[in-house]
């Protein structure tokens, strides 16, 4: 497999140490390119060392994984990964050029992001005071799944974000909390009065006063995984056709903001993304939507 292949590789060992400890890269970033390297290295034949690869070989690696079926993004990230790999390389192991950026890749695949309508958010945040919870939950349970919903709808933040949050993150007093995002990377989000009222509700019901700001029954963090079945419990309790998720709320947070006139600029700072063209998919659903509209209201749409 992968893993043996380059368990005594020192190039590959050293290039995952600088973006572990240079680039300060997620696990799961460590955990794609390994993969990525891997997979190449198990395609390549035996011997090639990595210095004598070239851009045919990389163009032949194309064709099988298409030949293969993958998803054009499953392609896109593995020769990301060698091209970052490969780039690593001309910088410390004295390679001339870096071959991947030879290579043409298949465009991704444009996926508009699924968003809930504002009735919908709203159906799905007021959901756990609607329904009976286990005999066995705490008393605060709904008071706290309630703040968890209105804090993704609020505020935009990742389900691995919302998770890590503190008390000592949250702002009640100037309604925002502090989040660390990819690559450690430190933003303050705006948080709307009813979030910040039902997250203050729910400490006090909880007597939650420090520590992680969202706890189980044990009263220990709960985890991205909890979190996601909690959402994917009230989703199916919700009159809502789409497939739903907790970075649906995230979708919905900035299609709403956009379509109520906010700058694209603004948008991207709150989401915490990088660039811009991540942030500006989010235009094409507003625009999107404002068809949908159009063609149901115009007479001659």
């Amino acid at each position: 497999m992968s893993g043996n292949l380059l368990s005594h590789d020192s190039e590959v060992d050293a290039f995952l140490e600088y973006l572990s400890v240079e680039k300060n890269s997620s696990h799961r970033t460590l955990g794609n390119y390994h993969h990525a390297i891997g997979r190449f290295r198990e395609w390549l034949p035996e011997g090639k060392t990595w210095e004598k690869v070239d851009a045919d070989d990389f163009r032949d690696y194309l064709f099988y994984c298409m030949r293969d079926n993958w998803a054009r993004a499953t392609v896109r990230l593995h020769f990301a990964a060698l091209r970052s790999f490969y780039k690593f390389l001309t910088r410390r192991s004295g390679l001339k050029s870096n071959p991947v950026v030879e290579v043409q890749l298949p465009k991704a695949e444009k996926k508009l992001p699924v968003v809930l309508n504002q009735k919908q958010v709203l159906e799905l945040i007021e959901k756990p005071l609607q329904v009976d919870q286990p005999k066995q939950a705490p008393v605060w349970t709904a008071a706290r799944d309630t703040a968890i919903l209105e804090l993704f709808y609020s505020s935009g933040v990742r389900l691995a974000e919302l998770a890590a949050l503190n008390v000592s993150d949250f702002d009640l007093h100037n309604e925002c909390v502090r989040v660390f995002g990819k690559g450690s990377k430190e933003r303050i989000c705006p948080v709307g009065t009813p979030a910040a009222e039902a997250i203050h509700r729910y400490r006090n019901a909880a007597r939650v006063l420090d520590g992680p700001l969202f706890i189980s029954k044990l009263r220990k963090r709960l985890t991205t995984r909890a979190i996601s079945d909690l959402f994917k419990k009230y989703h199916a309790l919700c009159d809502i056709p789409q497939n739903a998720s907790p970075h649906k709320l995230r979708h919905s947070f900035a299609t709403h903001l956009l379509d109520h006139g906010a700058d694209l600029r603004s948008v991207q700072t709150l989401l915490g993304h990088a660039s811009l063209s991540t942030t500006q998919i989010y235009t094409h659903v507003s625009i999107e939507r404002m068809k949908q509209v159009y063609e149901k209201s115009h007479p001659r749409a």
